[in-house]
Parts: C-alpha cells; sequence; structure tokens
C-alpha cells in the first residue's frame, strides 16, 4: 500500500485557490437504488473541476528560479484551466496546449486567465506531444496533467475530504478515469483509512485506458480514444497512477454513452447543476454496478468531478439520457396505409408517453414509423407494448440499442412522397399533456383523410412541436378547415413552405 501519499495529501497546498467541496446525499437517486448515494461535488470549485488541486499544488512545489522559467501544460480542458488560475494566482507565465477538438467554453475559459493557448492535435495525446516539443525549445517547466507525485497528491486532497466528511466507512466509492491522477489520489488515501472500503474506477466503453492495463498486466495504448467524455480522452494510463491502480482499485466498469447521459440528468435532479460527460462518468458507473449486483441497503460515493459542458451538447445529452436511462425504447413499426391506421396504432399505445414520431407516406401497401415510446419498467413495459403489437400484426424492430438509428436514421426518416397526394401541411402546437394526439386523431374521427406525413418530437416544453401532411382533395379543404377550427389547436400552414417543397414534396 502506497502509505507515502498520506503525508503527500495531507502536505498539499491547494486551498489557497481551491475549496474543500460539499459531499451531499442524492436524495432522488438514492431512492430510486435503494442505498444512500453521496456525490462530492468537485463541480463547484472554482474552475468547475478538480483539476485545479493538483494543478495548484505542482505549482506551489517549484522554487522560484523554475517559475521564473514560465510553465507549460497540454490538457483537453479541465487541467488547462486549473494550470491557467494556478499560474494567474502565482504570477507565472502559462502556455497551454489544447487539442484541437477541446470545448470552446474550456478554451475561452484559459484565456481568461490570461494564459497563452494553443491548439494542437485531435486528442490529449497530440496535445501532449507539441507541449513536449515546446517545453524542450523554450525551457519552460511541464505541469503534467496526472502522472506526477505532486499532482496525484493535490487530487488525493478529495478522498481526505471524503474520508474527513463522513464518519464511517462507504461500502464503495466510484472515481473517474482518465490519466488516473484522481484515483489513484483518493485510493491511495483512501484504502490507507478504510481498506474494507471498495474502490471502482468508471471508463467510457470506447475508452478503457485503465481497464484494459488492469486486463493486460501492464500499460497500454489504446488505438483510439471517444472524445464525447473529453475530459477522460487519454489514451495511457499515467505511470504512476497505473502503479497505485494496481494495489489500490479493485475494478473498473465501463459505461455508455447513453449511460453517461442518463448519469447527467440523474445529478441535475438532484442538485439542479449540469455536469459535463466525464463528470458524471462515477454516477453512471454506480448505476451499472447497483444494476450488476442487485444490492440494496447500502452507502455508496461517486465523484461528480466536472461542469463544463458546452451549452450546444446539452440537446444531444437530453435526448440520448432517456435512453440510457431505460425509461425510452425505439421502434419501427409497419402499420397499414388507410385512414384510421395511426389512430388504431396509438390505441394500442394507451397511456404512455409518445416522444417521437417520424412517419412520411411511401406505398399503398404499408406505413412505415419510427416512435419513441416513454416506459416505466425498462424490462416488462417495453415487452408489454412489443407483444401488444405483434398481437396486433404489427411488423416492428427493436432500435433501442442500434447507434444509427439513435445517431442518424431517426433525423432522416422521410423524404419526397410518389405521385401526387393531394397533401396539404401544417404545423400544430399540440398541449404537451397525455391524450393530445389521441384527442386530435379522435377529431378527425371518420373524416376519410390520410395522414401522409407525421413528425413528433416532445422536448419537455409546454407545447409539443407537429408537422402533418394529409392527403386532402381540394373539394374538401372547406371540410377540413372545419375541422381545424374544432379541434382547438394552434396551426399554421406550411403547404407552401420552400424548404417542404424542396426536400419533402
Amino acid at each position: 500500500m502506497p502509505r507515502d501519499y498520506v503525508t503527500r495529501i495531507l502536505k498539499a497546498r491547494v486551498y489557497d485557490v481551491a475549496r474543500e467541496t460539499p459531499l451531499e446525499l442524492a436524495s432522488w437517486l438514492s431512492s430510486r437504488l435503494g442505498s444512500d448515494v453521496w456525490l462530492k461535488r468537485e463541480d463547484l470549485q472554482p474552475v468547475f473541476s478538480f483539476k485545479v488541486r493538483g494543478a495548484y499544488n505542482k505549482l506551489a512545489s517549484l522554487t522560484a528560479a523554475e517559475r521564473a522559467r514560465g510553465v507549460i501544460a497540454a490538457s483537453a480542458g479541465n487541467h488547462a484551466q486549473g494550470v491557467a488560475l494556478a499560474a494567474h494566482r502565482l504570477g507565472v507565465s502559462a502556455l497551454i496546449v489544447m487539442p484541437e477538438t477541446a470545448p470552446r467554453i474550456k478554451v475561452e475559459a484559459v484565456q481568461r486567465f490570461e494564459a497563452e493557448v494553443l491548439l494542437a492535435g485531435d486528442s490529449f495525446d497530440g496535445a501532449r506531444e507539441r507541449a513536449a516539443v515546446l517545453a524542450a525549445e523554450r525551457g519552460m517547466i511541464v505541469i503534467p496533467p496526472f502522472d506526477d507525485e505532486d499532482v496525484i497528491a493535490g487530487q488525493g486532497t478529495v478522498g481526505m475530504e471524503i474520508v474527513r466528511q463522513q464518519g464511517r466507512p462507504f461500502d464503495a466509492i466510484f472515481i473517474e478515469v482518465g490519466g488516473g491522477g484522481l484515483i489513484a489520489g483518493i485510493s491511495a488515501y483512501v484504502k490507507a483509512l478504510w481498506p474494507q472500503t471498495r474502490i471502482v474506477g468508471v471508463e467510457p466503453h470506447d475508452t478503457p485506458t485503465l481497464h484494459a492495463s488492469l486486463a493486460a498486466g501492464e500499460r497500454v495504448i489504446l488505438e483510439r480514444v471517444g472524445i464525447f467524455a473529453d475530459g477522460v480522452a487519454v489514451r495511457q494510463i499515467g505511470e504512476e497512477p497505473f502503479r497505485i491502480a494496481r494495489e489500490c482499485v479493485d475494478e473498473v466498469v465501463l459505461v455508455s454513452t447513453d449511460e453517461i447521459c442518463a448519469a447527467i440528468k440523474d445529478i441535475f435532479e438532484d442538485t439542479r447543476s449540469i455536469a459535463e460527460p466525464a463528470g458524471a462518468l462515477a454516477v453512471a458507473g454506480l448505476k451499472r454496478y447497483v444494476e450488476r449486483e442487485g444490492v440494496t441497503g447500502q452507502r455508496f460515493a461517486a465523484i461528480v468531478s466536472g461542469a463544463n459542458v458546452s451549452f450546444g451538447r446539452l440537446r444531444h445529452i437530453a435526448e440520448r439520457a432517456e435512453l440510457g436511462g431505460h425509461r425510452e425504447c425505439l421502434l419501427a413499426v409497419t402499420i397499414p396505409e388507410r385512414p384510421g391506421s395511426l389512430l388504431r396504432f396509438c390505441e394500442l399505445i394507451g397511456d404512455r408517453s409518445i416522444t417521437e414520431f417520424n412517419y412520411r407516406y411511401a406505398t399503398e401497401a404499408g406505413a412505415y414509423i419510427f416512435v419513441g415510446v416513454e416506459i416505466g419498467d425498462p424490462r416488462a413495459d417495453k415487452q408489454g407494448l412489443v407483444d401488444a403489437l405483434e398481437r396486433a400484426g404489427y411488423p416492428l424492430l427493436d432500435l433501442t440499442d442500434d447507434e444509427m438509428a439513435k445517431l442518424h436514421v431517426r433525423y432522416m426518416v422521410g423524404g419526397h412522397a410518389p405521385g401526387e397526394l393531394d397533401e396539404v401541411v401544417y404545423r400544430f402546437e399540440f398541449p404537451e399533456r397525455p391524450g393530445a394526439l389521441m384527442h386530435f386523431l379522435t377529431r378527425m374521427g371518420s373524416n376519410p383523410w390520410n395522414i401522409s406525413m407525421f413528425h413528433y418530437r416532445n422536448h419537455g416544453s409546454a407545447y409539443g412541436r407537429v408537422l402533418i401532411g394529409l392527403q386532402v382533395p381540394r373539394h374538401e379543404r372547406g371540410d377540413f378547415q372545419s375541422f381545424l377550427d374544432e379541434v382547438g389547436y394552434e396551426y399554421r400552414e406550411e403547404t407552401g413552405n420552400p424548404a417542404y417543397r424542396m426536400f419533402l414534396r
């Protein structure tokens, strides 16, 4: 056991810039999982990440002569902010090399601390290689993001605080893993005081840096890494973190992008804060672990390591969160192409909320529908829906785990309709409440108009936005107008819309 780190951690100089973050009970998540879940809120640091701890401790350990040479660091974002803040506070010039894929929010945050920023490479490793060249050319001091004893000790103060903030050991602590500095520091301290506490690392499926190395018994270099959780997009675990991990880490859990998105939502529901993908890894791993082990009545801690998420990514996160939380299923269903078919289909859906509905007329034989449905029990409720549709004679495909369908097909369903359809197109705002779609279809009742196009997506707003195409002969347009007035929903005709005429007509 690397007990020498306990002393290093106790002596670490971090609180000139870092704060002792709260360890909060996640009440809602705890009730769902049947165990107490505590969140270590490192997203509340001055740079919204734990990285400031290790960065400042390293810079504070430099001599006056070393500080005068200036410092350089390679980082995907959070370490960059930590180094920039530490250098600004200590009056040291800093050059930060960041990957070209680094989120703009992180680049701009570094620049606010008056550090020089250079973008190089498409991952952390590319940035690190460029930083090494520049350090040699300019004689600057390299501030490693994870493979350094002072950096590890700084990150280890997170574990020191957890032990101090809780009177008794946790059953397990879940920690996100990139280069390994955070899990090395926390595990070295916690295992020295609470050896019975299980230390669980968490990594994305597409970046199993520590998982692969532990399995091989040596550090491996991944051929490629995923960039969704950019804060942990590292191809090789650090040498010193790996040495500590082999002694102190009990296992590594791998999670999917959808599970990370669901964890971001879980954290938001308990804290009203938005973690970045890497920052929510630990919660995602905790949930996967509980599901795998089937345990209840235990006490867990998870590190929320950062909150530097670009605003533009929130839509993608929100859409994937329901799938990752097993609260939405995606189905491709074939229904007869005749009036009333959609109403019958919705009746089979029952009181479940439809989250997405894509359909475009293709042939007279049958209509292909891409539909998202909110479900309760991840297994029983989805299977009950599938069974009901199949009993009704509707062929279907379950696309819930189809990555291409989730990333691309859901946005591409449609295209030009064949021939002349006597089609009119309207955009509606449906009140976002159960039964709104059924109300619309029921009011349409025995009218002979066939729905030739339908797109609906529930984004959790007060109104659902709907685009509908119907086959309405010209001599029936007056009756159709009466129907629109009767149904009572806000609408706007889009039959003359140029986008519709170019891509859908």
